[in-house]
């Protein structure tokens, strides 16, 4: 039996960028025209979105929240580099990259040989676009992968090259994070891409609502995998690999709620109370409350990339983690998303 080391963290974009930019999604959100008159102003909001907002449009808050994020990543970074992997597999959300109008399965295993892969513009670090990063990928094992998961009753799609773009922000963000300190990621990936954005991956190219006019049901999008669907392929994913002669490191990443994807809270902040059920669930090792949750749950809780974590959670489940080693939930309203952090050693 190989060990299996589980880890989850969040690939939030803004924190590429300097914290006086990390508010922008929400004054993003304060540009639509429908937004009811009492919240077009911090005078209307919750009294903990005002104090964050405070004076400065959330700039001080920013660098906490960072600094929390950082804190909850280095403790994950520090696991990963005590277990030294042979590979890490990252299950992260396709955000209308890979997946678009020509193809969009419920979930791909990405067989690369090997990932290159760019930086964005104007980043913390300083890096130049031009900069090119390279990971090796483990074809062999992900056709391995591929192959009993297909035996399990899995119908699992893969690649073996990229069809439109170069490695989604999910899996690089998750790279950049974990080596936010520039010490040098060189463990072999293989990514796994779900679509967590269903019914909005082409509607609303998965991402930001259209604030013109709100998109019927016949404009929407067949629906993403369910988070039971997505749990059980988690639990098979680490069964499999506990089977297998390869040291390997389960990340699930991302964000939880969304604010710019829950409308009943007219996409200003992220379902903070729905987060903590399940995190809470998570760390007391009640997994049902994970596999029987719905996809309805899911959009009305602008959830859609806590599917990533239904893999993980699945994961802890078959290899009987009933408590991480370490977790954290890091909770805002101004920032777009609560984060969840998790560290779950053999």
């Amino acid at each position: 039996m190989a060990d299996v080391l589980v880890l989850g963290i969040s690939h939030y974009p803004m924190l590429i960028w300097p914290d006086k930019a990390m508010s922008g999604l929400l004054q993003k959100m304060l540009t639509n025209p429908n937004l009811p008159e009492a919240l077009k102003t911090p005078a209307g909001w919750p009294e903990a979105m005002q104090k964050e907002w405070s004076d400065d449009q959330g700039e001080a808050a920013a660098a906490k929240h960072r600094q929390e994020m950082m804190d909850w990543t280095r403790q994950a970074r520090q696991a990963l580099d005590e277990f030294n992997p042979d590979f890490v597999l990252i299950w992260g959300d396709d955000q209308y990259e890979n997946f678009k109008e020509d193809i969009i399965p419920p979930y791909c295993i990405n067989a690369y040989p090997e990932f290159r892969f760019h930086n964005f513009p104007n980043n913390i670090w300083g890096e130049p676009v031009e900069k090119e990063f390279v990971l090796p990928g483990v074809q062999q094992a992900a056709k391995h992968l591929t192959t009993k998961l297909i035996e399990a009753g899995f119908d699992v799609p893969y690649s073996y090259k990229r069809l439109h773009h170069a490695l989604g922000h999910a899996f690089t963000n998750a790279i950049f994070y974990l080596d936010y300190d520039r010490k040098g990621f060189n463990y072999p990936i293989l990514p796994i891409s779900i679509n967590c954005y269903g019914r909005q991956v082409i509607a609303q190219k998965g991402g930001l609502p259209s604030f013109d006019k709100e998109l019927s049901e016949d404009q929407l999008d067949p629906p993403a995998p369910t988070p039971g669907r997505l749990f059980d392929l988690g639990a098979e994913t680490a069964r499999i690999l506990a089977e297998s002669p390869h040291r390997v490191a389960l990340i699930a990443s991302s964000s939880w709620s969304h604010a710019f994807l829950t409308k009943k809270t007219h996409y200003l902040w992220p379902d903070i109370p729905a987060d903590k059920v399940l995190f809470d669930a998570m760390v007391a090792g009640d997994f049902d409350v994970w596999r029987n949750y719905t996809s309805a749950q899911i959009e009305d809780s602008g959830q859609q990339e806590v599917l990533n974590w239904s893999c993980l959670v699945g994961a802890l489940s078959a290899l009987g983690r009933t408590k991480p080693d370490i977790a954290g939930f890091v909770d805002t309203w101004i920032f777009n998303s609560c984060k969840a952090f998790l560290v779950s050693k053999p």
